[in-house]
């Protein structure tokens, strides 16, 4: 199958070595747009929006969709026709992987973990449910690690194995879709749309959209930060995981070809809270629906229980406090319903 890969990203154009290693594949229209939000803005630091969730012209948008801008190329191009991936039964990811999968001709397999039951949850699995996807209820952690082998097994074929793609995208692959949105960050400040952030403020899932970020902004010369606000308790999200996701990534690029010298990635680079996860993955705390509605009705801006709300009433808290300096600050909205 043919892929269209136009326009170049903007990492084929500055590392135009890896632009046959590492095939891409479009998925929506860059760049996303950025604007203040005045609304959100009244404390130290101004905050800016970059609005993820337009990307994406399939059937669900938002970061997801960057990630599988190179990974679903590179099931394509080493013959895989089954996708197995895993989340939670209200999985943006999941969704995504079965959706733009579908339109490539692959087929996913997704193992769900239970997490809290709200209309968000009931509404996406709903969506999966209707996207074509083979769902299997493994219910815990455990149970989906056991089951993973089986799966795996069950849809193996002589010279097409299943393509696993990991939790929320984030492997080294997937984190270029965020090394390719630091770069278009980059532009953007170039260009003199939008002031060079002092932080970028992301949700933290699965850590691909941080540790991508991180490289992105490095390669670009921004001095930006990422601030991770960490949503998830079932996989390892501190510091060294995500930097070494990065460094990891960076060690693709060069593997795959890439000439380049290699940015310097510190723990200076970036700052994650646990703060606002309460008391575990999906589970909604009142500061997060708080911030929600202020983001609905000041700046028409919606967001969703689980990532961005709680990423949002995090920069808040923070920029309450002064914790950003003079910014500005830079909010990621990932969420991307259709």
């Amino acid at each position: 199958m043919e892929l269209d890969s136009r326009p170049t990203p903007l990492l084929h154009a500055r590392l135009p070595e890896v632009a046959s290693t590492l095939p891409f594949h479009r998925l929506g229209a860059a760049p996303t747009p950025v604007r203040p939000l005045h609304g959100l803005t009244d404390a130290a630091a101004p905050v800016w929006l970059k609005d993820e969730s337009g990307y994406g012209d399939g059937g669900w948008g938002g970061n997801k969709v960057r990630k599988l801008e190179w990974l679903l190329p590179e099931a394509v191009r080493t013959g895989r026709r089954t996708l197995l991936t895993v989340g939670g039964i209200g999985t943006n990811w999941g969704l995504a992987a079965a959706l733009y999968g579908r339109d490539l001709g692959l087929h996913t397999v997704l193992a769900l973990i239970d997490q809290p039951v709200d209309e968000h949850v009931r509404a996406q699995l709903a969506r999966l449910q209707a996207s074509g996807a083979e769902i299997h209820r493994t219910h815990t952690k455990l149970r989906t690690v056991l089951a993973a082998p089986v799966l795996y097994a069950k849809h193996w074929r002589p010279g097409a194995a299943p393509y696993y793609l990991p939790a929320g995208g984030s492997s080294p692959l997937g984190a270029l879709g965020y090394a390719e949105a630091g770069l278009e960050i980059a532009a953007q400040v170039r260009a003199g749309i939008l002031p060079e952030p002092s932080h970028v403020v992301t949700a933290i899932g699965s850590g691909g959209t941080a540790a991508g970020l991180i490289l992105g902004l490095r390669l670009a010369g921004l001095r930006t930060r990422v601030f991770g606000v960490v949503v998830n308790d079932t996989l390892r999200l501190d510091a060294p995981a995500l930097l070494g996701l990065a460094g990891r990534t960076a060690a693709l690029l060069r593997e795959r070809g890439a000439v380049f010298d290699a940015p310097a990635i510190t723990a200076d680079d970036l700052e994650i809270t646990r703060d606002w996860l309460g008391p575990g993955y999906g589970h909604p705390i009142p500061a997060a629906a708080e911030a929600a509605a202020a983001a609905e009705d000041r700046e028409g801006l919606a967001l969703e229980p689980v990532y961005t709300a709680k990423a949002l009433a995090a920069l808040l808290a923070r920029n309450a406090e002064s914790g950003f300096g003079a910014g500005p600050v830079l909010f990621l909205n990932t969420n991307g319903p259709r």
